[in-house]
């Protein structure tokens, strides 16, 4: 991971400094300008700065006019440009091999002499940034107009790897602040967060992912008193793991005066499906519910649209973090829980206003439901579809 590597730190250590000295506000602008430039050449090459340089001016272009259609146009490219760069083996040989397996390899070969080894890195974050700013322009939002701005909206460097996803209106309204000085208490907290990211993530997620690499060979051998322990620990890995980095990002860009919006808010106190997703990577969870699931209906059409459109948002959440049929089902998971956490309670009738009493009189009946859910949930979040199953079997039966 890219904030463990020597070179990034040495970059952190050599950039924070010169970004406090520069004055004025212009020139620490152009200070926090090229070590975003700079960081992200030397992580992403010129291949992958390319693409991600012009869906930028295309996005910033496409503001400017504020044309509906054209607009369109700018919140497409960048959805297919994910598509493309992140998705392509996965629609050919997994969607259209489904239909035809001689068909998707002869899709994907074609494919694949386009695309470069890797993806453009941070290209999913750059495709729901994009997204954002383009629908929030087209709703009546005000367009960025400062080219610098924007390009520091694009390519700000501590949330560009992992996020948090930003929004570009209070994003742009801390980065003015984070121009014109940098407070005792922003120092302070930032130093705290890098640390506590940095012990989350190093000092304790990859020990248990260490762990967890060499006991996951021997999972059927254990007992299941030891299944259920690998299990936490796979759970508590992924947490101190990803909330781990976005304190790191959230520290280095508060030790520069500008504010990301949290991540993280204690997701395994949650005693709700509904309630750890407004805990759990809370810059995603609130992305996918305003540019999807809102726009698809919300819970404006009745119980059943409701159910619809949480599936399909979430489906298409789990389908964002990679490309494969775990990530999916990991998603339709979720958005099946949502959906069942939304409308038991009304559409059970008497029956389901007796379990939400209950669950509402004892919490932690409530949260252990929640827990087991989530911890099910992480299986097939890591592992191949066949062997998550095999491996939720073995939770409940010895062999």
């Amino acid at each position: 991971m890219i904030f463990t590597t020597y070179w990034f730190l040495l970059f952190a250590v050599a950039v924070i400094p010169i970004y406090w000295a520069a004055r004025p506000a212009g020139l620490r602008l152009v200070v926090l300008l090229a070590a975003c430039t700079v960081f992200h050449a030397r992580f992403a090459g010129a291949a992958g700065m390319a693409p991600i340089i012009i869906l930028c001016v295309t996005t910033y272009l496409a503001g400017l006019t504020r044309r509906r259609w054209v607009l369109d146009i700018g919140i497409a490219l960048p959805v297919l440009s994910l598509a493309f760069y992140k998705y392509t083996h996965f629609l050919a040989l997994k969607v259209l091999g489904c239909i035809s397996a001689q068909y998707g390899a002869h899709v994907d070969a074609v494919l694949t002499s386009h695309l470069p080894i890797t993806p453009p890195l941070g290209v999913s974050f750059f495709a729901f940034e994009f997204v954002h700013y383009l629908y929030d322009v087209r709703k009546g939002s005000a367009p960025v107009r400062n080219p610098a701005h924007f390009w520091a909206f694009t390519f700000f460097y501590p949330s560009l790897v992992a996020g948090p996803i930003k929004r570009y209106q209070p994003f742009l309204a801390s980065l003015r602040s984070g121009l014109v000085g940098v407070g005792l208490d922003d120092i302070k907290v930032g130093l705290f967060r890098v640390t506590l990211g940095y012990v989350k993530k190093v000092v304790i997620a990859d020990n248990l992912t260490a762990a967890i690499a060499y006991w996951h060979p021997r999972y059927s051998e254990l007992d299941v008193s030891h299944r259920w322990i690998f299990l936490a620990a796979l759970g508590f890995r992924i947490l101190l793991d990803f909330s781990g980095y976005s304190d790191i990002a959230i520290g280095f860009a508060r030790l520069m005066g500008i504010r990301l919006n949290e991540n993280f808010r204690w997701p395994y106190l949650a005693t709700s499906i509904q309630d750890f997703w407004r805990r759990w990577h809370m810059s995603l969870s609130s992305w996918i519910r305003d540019y999807v699931y809102i726009p698809l209906g919300g819970s404006r059409h009745g119980l059943l649209r409701k159910a619809c459109n949480g599936l399909v948002a979430f489906g298409l959440c789990g389908l964002w973090h990679g490309p494969d049929w775990n990530f999916v089902l990991w998603g339709l998971w979720h958005g099946a829980g949502l959906a069942v956490n939304g409308t038991y309670r009304q559409a059970g009738g008497s029956a389901g206003e007796l379990v939400h009493r209950a669950l509402t009189a004892v919490p932690a009946v409530s949260w252990f439901v929640t827990m087991l859910f989530i911890g099910i949930a992480w299986l097939i979040f890591f592992y191949p579809v066949p062997e998550c199953f095999a491996m939720i079997r073995l939770l409940f039966v010895s062999r």
